[in-house]
């Protein structure tokens, strides 16, 4: 046997995560590492020296594990900036249509296009709700195979419904309409704060974000149990959204809500939101689950969420709601808010002074829901015969000037003269109202909910506005202990926030954030964890992780997995925005070599994007090829290992318009398919690059537009199908092309082909179109 380390001595040393006690390791277990070729009869190390050995690997070990701790770090920095940014492009689109809807008469087509998502909740007799939603006259078919309920729901229902959730089934549209009339009637008398009490036999349950995570919810029934009278739970709010499997977990929730009303509690979060759901995917996922009666899902959910409970108090001392506080935070105001209506939380609702004509507007809405689909004109010209005030007069064309000055006027109040209680009101006040019409707003109640729901925590004292999600605040220790004292608390528990172990407590451990889904931006990014509280009050915190593939992984592994996840994602924004990128890059080459340094490319990247990222530890992964510390920008694009675009099917600058703004773009679409049929006419489409444009202030041609539309009708209808035109032009990845290209080749090509033309060409994967 040569002098050499054996391979099991190489496996023991190379394992990532090697146990911090080896300074206690015994001594012969050392000389077996370290001197494998020498027998402990005829050699002995001193203690000294193997003393120093351990010292050398455990200081080898705490390095290694502290650049993988950077790594994790720079990985999350990168998914919770973009993810935020997201967030705030959705508020200023919404602030956007709000401007459109509150300068723009009544009957012009501008409105018409976007009115229908500011519609608050309608008032009207529960026998006409009752009507609209009728599920008796739907009939389940002998042949379907998925799971009944017979109602009033009972424990066996609920948990046969989460077994058939399990197993991959479908709940059948009559039974999911019946289910959620009924939680709509139940949470219409439910206050806005919920009371809950423990005892010494039980402990309650709370969990956070699960946005979509079926997985998630089904590993904490099994750990923890289902819900029961002696398993109480109270979910954080964030059911929906970004996971495949949000209307699963809504039906579980509410069957067990139905079932033990008084220990299943659900919260309020700022997903809870129709308008949020048409860019994060729960309005496309009920949609594709329920084509026939979708639309009339979605509507019932609106008034759902407008019923859900805000918050829940346990035994007067932990508060539990889904975002946070702010300096004039109430608890007193919020139990008196009429929460229903705040449909949607990112526009105050405006409460008309003249019942008569309140009801006159609900029948108005009440007809509009049973009418046919109808076409409207073009954004540009006005209704034949409709009479205007010529100062109401605005085109789009001169409209995006007109909103750009009024935000940054709101921009400058709000930075130096408006407190945070101030900026809400300037938002929701400043606005002219339409002629004939007599609007107040209240906005303080209004700003509570925004609040709770859109808020997180800072760790300087304070209360600022949330400039990053672009809605709630910022708020600080001192805000905590003053809200904490003022109603007599000792906890605050919230959510809202992706946190890599599932779990954060700060302000001094007043405030605990709670997160369920695990795997939230990628397969091993994060954690997922619940709380269980008993009589004292104390929280103890569970982990988990749902991917059993992940639960194998070394920590090397899982971080370079979620690292090359982070970087794919970064690198597709960094070509979406190409032009603007090459245009500040071109401002520190004036000679115009091609060439830039390093630290110039960090400071444009940052200028463009607004990320807030740390690019000079990014360009290791980032920058592969420097020329004596230059960067030749233009080559570094190709770099990127992104598709390129395919100039012939439209005009370069729409194309790169439609990648950089490809969510608002959607947002749009399925606000413009009023009927959620799923297709748009031309000239719909036209009129959703219309608004694009005037919401980003870029000139885009009436031939582009046009050009790009033909390009997509291959069928050559008139129509064009939402999901399969977002999906033709999303960025992609090229070395995971290849490698599906590679996968395909062995395929007969026949067996490639779709019944749709554009499926067709999608998975053919044209290098250009994809």
């Amino acid at each position: 046997m040569g002098c050499g380390v054996t391979k099991q001595n190489q496996k023991q040393i190379k394992k990532d995560r090697m146990p911090g006690i080896v300074v206690r390791a015994q001594f012969s277990e050392l000389q077996s590492v370290f001197f494998p070729c020498q027998h402990s009869a005829s050699f002995s190390v001193p203690a000294a020296t193997a003393m120093r050995a351990a010292l050398l690997i455990q200081r080898w070990y705490r390095q290694y594990v502290a650049r993988l701790e950077m790594r994790r770090r720079c990985t999350w920095n990168i998914f919770q900036s973009m993810e935020y940014a997201g967030e705030q492009n959705q508020i200023k689109l919404y602030k956007f249509f709000s401007y459109l809807m509150d300068h723009f008469t009544p009957a012009s087509s501008e409105r018409n296009l976007i009115a229908h998502i500011f519609r608050e909740n309608e008032v009207c007799r529960d026998a006409e709700w009752e009507r609209y939603f009728n599920y008796k006259n739907i009939e389940v078919p002998e042949f379907y195979s998925g799971p009944h309920l017979n109602f009033p729901l009972t424990a066996t229902n609920a948990t046969e419904l989460v077994e058939a959730f399990r197993t991959k089934q479908q709940l059948h549209s009559r039974y999911v309409l019946q289910l959620l009339v009924e939680t709509w009637k139940l949470l219409r008398i439910l206050p806005n704060i919920n009371h809950v009490s423990t005892c010494h036999s039980k402990e309650i349950t709370i969990c956070g974000d699960l946005h979509g995570h079926l997985e998630d919810l089904l590993l904490v029934f099994y750990k923890n149990g289902l819900p029961s009278m002696e398993t109480p739970y109270v979910f954080n709010g964030d059911f929906v959204d970004r996971g495949k499997n949000s209307m699963e977990i809504l039906l579980i929730l509410f069957a067990f809500l139905l079932v033990y009303p008084n220990d299943v509690h659900l919260n309020r979060g700022n997903h809870e939101d129709h308008i949020v759901n048409l860019r994060y995917g729960f309005t496309k996922e009920v949609l594709g689950k329920y084509r026939v009666h979708g639309k009339k899902i979605l509507k019932l959910l609106q008034k759902i969420y407008s019923w859900l409970p805000l918050a829940s108090v346990i035994d007067q001392k932990v508060l539990i709601l889904h975002g946070g506080i702010s300096d004039t935070t109430d608890l007193d105001i919020i139990a008196k808010v009429d929460r229903h209506r705040y449909v949607s939380t990112l526009r105050p609702p405006k409460q008309r002074k003249s019942s008569a004509k309140n009801k006159q507007s609900d029948q108005d809405s009440w007809d509009e829901d049973n009418m046919t689909r109808r076409r409207v004109r073009s954004m540009t010209y006005s209704s034949p015969g409709v009479s205007r005030p010529e100062v109401q007069r605005h085109s789009l064309q001169t409209l995006s000037s007109q909103v750009e000055e009024e935000l940054r006027e709101r921009r400058r109040r709000a930075g130096f003269s408006l407190s945070h209680g101030d900026l809400h009101n300037s938002l929701s006040s400043d606005s002219d109202s339409d002629p004939g019409e007599n609007l107040e707003t209240d906005a303080e109640d209004w700003k509570q909910v925004v609040d709770m729901l859109w808020s997180d925590p800072m760790p300087i004292d304070g209360c600022v506005p949330n400039e990053v999600r672009g809605g709630g605040c910022y708020w600080g220790p001192d805000i905590t202990r003053e809200v904490l004292e003022k109603h007599n608390l000792q906890l605050l528990i919230r959510s809202h926030e992706c946190k890599q172990e599932g779990y954060e407590f700060c302000h001094n451990r007043k405030v605990l954030t709670i997160f369920s889904a695990s795997n939230y931006y990628e397969v091993g990014s994060n954690r997922g964890a619940y709380i269980r509280l008993g009589p004292d009050l104390v929280p103890h915190l569970i982990q988990y992780q749902a991917s059993r593939s992940t639960r194998d992984l070394t920590l090397r592994q899982s971080v370079g997995r979620t690292e090359r996840s982070a970087l794919r994602a970064l690198r597709e924004q960094l070509f979406a925005h190409k032009s603007d990128l090459i245009s500040a890059f071109q401002e520190f080459d004036p000679e115009q070599t091609g060439l830039i340094s390093l630290n110039h490319w960090a400071t444009a990247m940052e200028s463009v994007l607004q990320l807030g990222l740390p690019w000079r530890m990014l360009r290791s992964q980032l920058v592969n090829h420097t020329q004596d510390g230059k960067l030749n920008y233009q080559s570094w694009f190709k770099e990127l290992a992104i598709m390129e675009p395919n100039t012939q099917l439209a005009h370069t600058n729409l194309l790169e318009t439609l990648y950089k703004h490809h969510s608002n773009l959607e947002t749009i679409f399925r606000i413009i398919d009023t009927d959620n049929s799923g297709l748009i006419s031309f000239e719909e489409f036209r009129q959703t690059w219309r608004l694009l444009s005037s919401h980003l202030q870029i000139d885009i041609s009436d031939e582009a537009i046009s050009d790009l539309a033909q390009s997509i009708d291959f069928n050559k209808d008139g129509s064009i199908d939402i999901n399969e035109f977002m999906e033709a032009f999303r960025l992609v990845d090229r070395t995971q092309q290849e490698r599906s290209n590679s996968t395909l080749s062995g395929v007969h090509p026949h067996l490639l082909q779709s019944e749709h033309p554009t499926k067709t060409l999608l998975v053919s994967a044209s290098p250009h179109f994809v």
